[in-house]
């Protein structure tokens, strides 16, 4: 059974980790505010920009005068896989739900005989990515917030992972494929939702041409924002869980050591009386 000094040292160490979980769960939910802000901000732009594009693109896929971001290679052998996630740990298993997505979507692709490049945003995700994948990894970025993004090597396909921020408590992991452009709905005419013709000048071709580079960095700008958004909010939840969790043990280990103060005290009476008595 430990002893008194043990359960005071024990319960000072666990009372300072509390101290710094609070902190960092304080420091967490001012960053989620503004995160999140400018996580809604951007989704509006890149579901407009990309559902525009989607409807412009219909006429044009899979003709001979397509943008190569829009037609691809005509091939699907090579895929990078982007796997976006945080440099920093502390925020429950904000980085794990991501890696593990990405790790199914690659041996899914393995299995299929296809070849697979991995290019890491943030520190955490590549560590954990290089324990299956090292020969995969063909690059890594981290404090993306400082410098711009660039990808190494060539590739047919590429998709992103990402966790989409929908609350404190819930991030949804997303696979987004970002080339070629992936075209949702019909083809044909670019039409409105309300079934209204479009005719566009100039061509669409040339349209295409200037606005997917445009679209490829909004789409992965606004991905890196959700991520942003997503691990503030599991890192507040993560901190919130352990200051609590501390809590409960400083409850236990003091409950404890009034037990064996109590036991201890009782013991020392016991020895006095049974002296007084001998005597």
């Amino acid at each position: 059974m430990p002893s008194l000094k043990q359960y005071r040292t024990r319960i000072a160490s666990v009372k300072s980790t509390q101290k710094i979980t609070s902190a960092m769960k304080m420091v967490a939910a001012a960053k989620l505010r503004r995160a999140q802000e400018k996580a809604e901000a951007a989704r509006p732009y890149a579901e407009r920009m990309s559902r525009m594009l989607g409807s412009l693109a219909g006429s044009l896929s899979g003709g001979a005068g397509a943008p190569a971001l829009l037609a691809g290679t005509g091939r699907s052998e090579i895929h990078l896989v982007v796997v976006a996630t945080s440099d920093r740990g502390l925020c429950g298993a904000f980085n794990s739900s991501i890696v593990r997505g990405a790790r199914t979507h690659v041996r899914q692709l393995l299995s299929e005989g296809k070849q697979v490049r991995i290019f890491c945003v943030g520190r955490k995700g590549r560590d954990q990515l290089r324990r299956d994948f090292a020969k995969l990894i063909v690059g890594s970025m981290e404090d993306v917030g400082r410098r711009s993004l660039s990808f190494a090597g060539e590739f047919d396909v590429c998709s992103i992972f990402y966790a989409r921020f929908r609350s404190a408590i819930t991030q949804i992991v997303t696979r987004q494929q970002l080339i070629p452009f992936a075209i949702e709905g019909g083809s044909g005419a670019a039409t409105a939702a309300g079934g209204a013709v479009y005719e566009y000048e100039p061509d669409e071709e040339q349209i295409l041409t200037e606005l997917l580079p445009r679209n490829l960095s909004v789409q992965v700008y606004r991905a890196l924002l959700e991520n942003n958004a997503s691990e503030q909010g599991a890192r507040m939840t993560a901190m919130d869980n352990a200051t609590r969790n501390a809590g409960d043990m400083i409850k236990r280990l003091t409950l404890s050591y009034n037990r064996q103060r109590q036991a201890s005290i009782t013991k020392e009476l016991i020895e006095i009386i049974s002296g007084a008595e001998a005597v």
